[in-house]
């Protein structure tokens, strides 16, 4: 089978390498996969960098998130277990950790429901209790992990601010229905928030970005305001006066989505019930921006790392059209 494999550490669209590889093979309590469609999450480039938590040995195939079939025909949706990543033609998973792919999402939305919108559901309802009425502000609105989070707010009730960078990406987070859209290249964040708000400021902060983006969300988070810290994209890791958060009374709470899996597995599943009737009731829909052929995956991971792409990047094995 064709996989796409990291040979040494470095840049996506420098390092990664087609290669012509014998199928995995399953462990105790695995199952081989056919891909179907192949999400591509930041985490991605971080292990072809080597800046991932997880360091898979080389050479390794990135991808961990993917809509694939079992041997019975069966459609899932799968973590695949590295070394052996989703952008391959076959996968091994833990069989206990399938779920079953939606009805309402064709196989690219399928694989891009899982690690960002169970990302949003934790961080929103589990970590950052998002009430109904309340204004969430969501950095990097026109992204992945930010476009989940919109869907995610409003179908909650919540009122939206997405803080996007350039007039593009406003647009992308107009469409996904942002109640106010804020271009941190043109617009004063800050200043814009509190204005929205009557001086309150935002009572949940979704902050997938850190650096800069923490710091301005700290500055117009609301009395007993919250701010989720999901990662941190723009590279930089902040680090938060304590003092100005018990001076202006509100929580820094962080969402690590895959420590559920060893804690609480239970959660995941509920989380994925919810998120399959969202996904037939129509309020959430993965924004696929781009269904990327299989032989130029590594353009599009270098992108996604780039950080210039709206929405999410599926790559589809040769001959799909899904």
């Amino acid at each position: 089978m064709q996989a796409w494999r990291v040979h040494e550490n470095g840049e996506p669209g420098e390092v990664m390498r087609l290669d012509e590889v014998d199928r995995p093979v399953p462990g105790p309590g695995q199952v081989l996969l056919r891909v179907r469609a192949a999400n591509i999450n930041f985490p991605d480039a971080l292990l072809c960098r080597g800046q991932y938590q997880i360091r898979p040995p080389l050479p390794f195939t990135p991808g961990v998130e993917i809509c694939g079939e079992t041997e019975d025909g069966r459609r899932v949706i799968a973590n695949p277990a590295l070394p052996h990543g989703g952008l391959a033609e076959y996968v091994v998973a833990d069989e206990a950790a399938l779920l079953p792919a939606p009805e309402a999402l064709d196989d690219a939305e399928a694989a891009a429901l899982h690690i960002g919108y169970q990302t949003g559901v934790f961080g929103l309802h589990r970590r950052a209790h998002l009430q109904e009425g309340e204004t969430l502000l969501v950095h990097a609105a026109a992204g992945g992990v930010g476009s989940a989070a919109v869907q995610l707010g409003k179908a909650a009730g919540a009122r939206v601010i997405g803080v996007v960078g350039g007039p593009e990406k406003a647009a992308v987070a107009r469409g996904l229905g942002c109640d106010l859209v804020i271009d941190r290249r043109t617009d004063d964040i800050v200043a814009a928030v509190k204005e929205a708000t009557a001086g309150r400021g935002a009572d949940v902060i979704y902050d997938p970005v850190g650096g800069d983006a923490y710091a301005k969300s700290a500055k117009c988070v609301a009395f007993e305001g919250r701010i989720v810290i999901v990662g941190f994209a723009s590279g930089s890791v902040p680090a938060p006066a304590l003092n100005h958060a018990l001076v202006k009374n509100y929580s820094i709470v962080g969402l690590h989505w895959g420590l559920y899996a060893q804690k609480d597995p239970a959660s995941i599943a509920r989380c994925h019930e919810r998120l399959t009737k969202l996904a037939a009731d129509g309020a959430i829909k993965p924004l696929i921006s781009e269904r990327v052929p299989f032989k130029d995956a590594a353009a599009a991971v270098q992108r996604v790392a780039d950080g210039t792409t709206t929405g999410r990047l599926v790559v589809l094995p040769d001959g799909a059209d899904r």
